[in-house]
C-alpha cells in the first residue's frame, strides 16, 4: 500500500464509508446485511434521471469492537450526499430493531451511526421524512433495550436536517473539526431567510455556528477527536464503557442541562461569544487554532470529558 493511499484511508474525512468501517472495527471481519449484490436499490431515482447505487449510499452489518459485538451503519456521504430515502432509511430502521430485538447478554453491546448526511432526498422526501421518524423511534428504542448508540460525524455532508436530529437522540456524539451538526443547512437557512441572515458561502461562519467546535464547548457533543480513523474508534471504545442508563433521571439531568446552557449562552449572537463566555482565551482564534491546541486548552480548563 502506497503512503498516499494509507493516509487516505486514515483520515475519517477523505474516507468512504467502507475505509471508514474497516478502520473502526477489530480486523477479524465485518458482516454486511443487504450488501450491494443483492442490489437494495431506491426505485424513484430514475424518475428523476438519477443514477442509482447498489447499497443505495448506506453500509449495514455487524463487527466488533475491541472485541465487543456492535451493529454499524456507515452513509455514503458522497452518494447524493447521504440523503435519507425509502430504502437507506429502511435498511437503518432494520439494524435499530435488529439490535432492540437482540438485547442481552449476548447481544451486541452499542450501535454505531457512522452519519454523513444532508438529510432528506428531495426526490422521496415523503418516504424520506417517514424513515426519519421510524429511525428516530427504533433509537429510543435501542437505547431503552439498554444498548448505547453513538454517533460518530466528521464526513464531507456532516449531519443536517433530519441527520442533525437522530444525532441528537443517541446516547453520545463523537465528532472531528470537519463535523458539522445542525438541524437547517446553511443553504436553506440563506433560502428562506436571504443571505443577509446567513451568508452559506462564508465557510467560517458555517463552522463557527454549526462547527464540532462550538458544538463540543456548548455540550452539544460529548467528545472533540482529531480526524484520523483511529481517533474515532479509541473514542467509541471509551464512551460505550461510560454511558449512563436511559432512564427517567438521565433525562431529567439532560433537561436541566439544556436548560443552563440557554441561560448562559442564550443571548450571545455569535460563537466567539460563547467562546468568550465560556472563559476561552482569545475566543477570535479558536476556530483557527489546531486540534492539539484546542485539546489542551479544555485540558487545561478541566473540561476534556463528555459534555452529557
Amino acid at each position: 500500500m502506497s503512503k498516499l493511499s494509507q493516509t487516505f484511508k486514515a483520515d475519517w474525512y477523505e474516507a468512504s464509508a467502507r475505509e471508514r468501517i474497516a478502520g473502526l472495527l477489530d480486523a477479524e471481519g465485518f458482516t454486511e446485511f443487504l450488501g450491494p449484490e443483492q442490489r437494495a436499490m431506491s426505485p424513484h431515482l430514475a424518475q428523476f434521471d438519477l443514477t442509482g447505487a447498489f447499497d443505495d449510499g448506506i453500509v449495514v452489518g455487524r463487527g466488533r469492537l475491541d472485541g465487543r459485538p456492535v451493529l454499524l451503519a456507515a452513509q455514503e456521504g458522497r452518494f447524493l450526499g447521504g440523503a435519507f430515502g425509502e430504502v437507506h432509511g429502511a435498511k437503518l430502521v432494520g439494524l435499530l430493531r435488529a439490535a432492540r430485538d437482540a438485547a442481552g447478554p449476548d447481544g451486541p453491546h452499542a450501535v454505531l451511526l457512522l452519519l454523513d448526511t444532508g438529510g432528506v432526498r428531495l426526490q422521496e422526501a415523503n418516504a424520506g421524512e417517514l424513515a426519519i421518524s421510524e429511525i428516530i423511534h427504533a433509537i429510543i428504542e435501542v437505547r431503552s433495550a439498554g444498548i448505547p448508540v453513538l454517533a460518530l460525524v466528521g464526513g464531507r455532508a456532516g449531519a443536517f436536517g433530519g441527520g442533525g436530529i437522530i444525532t441528537a437522540c443517541c446516547s453520545r456524539i463523537i465528532a472531528s473539526e470537519h463535523a458539522r451538526v445542525s438541524v437547517s443547512g446553511p443553504e436553506v437557512i440563506e433560502t428562506n431567510k436571504g443571505v443577509e441572515e446567513f451568508d452559506s458561502r462564508d465557510r467560517a461562519l458555517v463552522w463557527r455556528i454549526c462547527g464540532a467546535r462550538t458544538r463540543y464547548l456548548t455540550g452539544g457533543v460529548d467528545r472533540y477527536v482529531k480526524g484520523s480513523i483511529q481517533n474515532f474508534r479509541e473514542a467509541a471504545i471509551a464512551l460505550i464503557a461510560h454511558t449512563p442508563a436511559f432512564e427517567l433521571a438521565t433525562l431529567k439531568a439532560e433537561q436541566r442541562r439544556l436548560s443552563e446552557r440557554l441561560q448562559r449562552f442564550g443571548d450571545c449572537r455569535d460563537a466567539p461569544e460563547i467562546w468568550r463566555k465560556a472563559g476561552l482565551p482569545e475566543p477570535e482564534h479558536i476556530a483557527e487554532i489546531s486540534d492539539d491546541a484546542f485539546l489542551a486548552i479544555q485540558r487545561i480548563k478541566g473540561a476534556d470529558h463528555d459534555a452529557r
